[in-house]
């Protein structure tokens, strides 16, 4: 699995509970909806693991190339529902927190599109994210994922 530690080997218990805390959030989301915000946190965070195991779960619940490879600009491309651009801004706030506090205008769409739940959901996933994209840089982690057919 890694090059470095295996972080399931070296600390099981703890690895079971943070990948149980992880479906545990999730399970309050879109499955597409949550695929997308991995995606972004993972190319804001440049974990290449995460962008491509991240990316065959989107497609696997249905998710469209397009919108995959649309992420990297999502803030100009016109294929996000409003909520969507709320749940992505909210990523980009969050992950990059250390560019300065942006998250009050963020804050705002998230409040407009999301519950409170879905909102405090969308926060723990985000950070999540953000803590297996360092995990796999850290553990130099690669999933190999079997090749997709081309179209």
């Amino acid at each position: 699995m890694t090059r470095v530690t295996d972080p399931y080997t070296a600390a099981p218990t703890l690895m079971k509970q943070w990948t149980a805390t992880g479906f545990a959030v999730e399970k309050g989301l879109d499955k597409t909806l949550v695929e997308l915000v991995k995606i972004r946190s993972s190319i804001l965070n440049g974990c290449a693991n995460c962008i491509n195991m991240h990316s065959v779960d989107a497609r696997a619940h249905g998710e469209t190339e397009q919108r995959i490879y649309l992420l990297g600009a999502w803030h100009e491309a016109p294929v996000y529902t409003d909520r969507e651009r709320a749940a992505l801004a909210w990523t980009d706030a969050l992950t990059r927190i250390s560019a300065g506090h942006t998250q009050r205008a963020a804050k705002e769409a998230l409040e407009a599109h999301f519950t409170p739940e879905e909102q405090v959901n969308l926060t723990l996933l985000i950070n999540i994210i953000n803590g297996w994209n360092r995990i796999a840089v850290a553990f130099d982690l690669w999933y190999e994922i079997p090749p997709a057919k081309a179209a």
